[in-house]
């Protein structure tokens, strides 16, 4: 399985990028089953990698942490095999490279040890 993140970018603050990540070797098709939740992480220079959001195999739950509620958006479309992060009212703290993944499990974690695959990553640079 292959993770590619693309969308990454800079922006100014209090404006939006979207994030996509297309899945490859295998499909988002057998995540409708049940078997694997999907996760955004980033990762700021010096910091521990943090977990953003997550969404279940059917895209009916999700999960944020709390600076991105309201303003992220994680979604999936499992005929294209992509899961996307709509990020809006992008803040300087958002800077980090950002990371799909692809969980071990059908439930959401927000753990990095709860995630098989990773993608390598798509730079978000907010500026004031």
């Amino acid at each position: 399985v292959q993770l590619q993140a693309s969308g990454g970018g800079l922006v100014q603050a209090g404006g939006s990028l979207r994030l996509s990540c297309v899945v490859s070797g295998s499909t988002l098709l057998n995540y409708r089953m049940g078997t694997h939740a999907m996760g955004w992480f980033r990762q700021a220079p010096g910091k521990q990698r943090e977990f953003v959001a997550g969404i279940t195999p059917s895209g009916g739950s999700t999960l944020y942490i709390d600076s991105a509620k309201g303003r992220f958006t994680i979604s999936r479309d499992n005929a294209k095999n992509t899961v996307y992060l709509q990020m809006n009212s992008l803040k300087r703290e958002d800077t980090a490279g950002y990371y799909c993944a692809r969980s071990m499990y059908d439930s959401i974690y927000s753990t990095t040890r709860s995630y098989e695959d990773w993608g390598r990553g798509t730079q978000v640079t907010v500026s004031s």
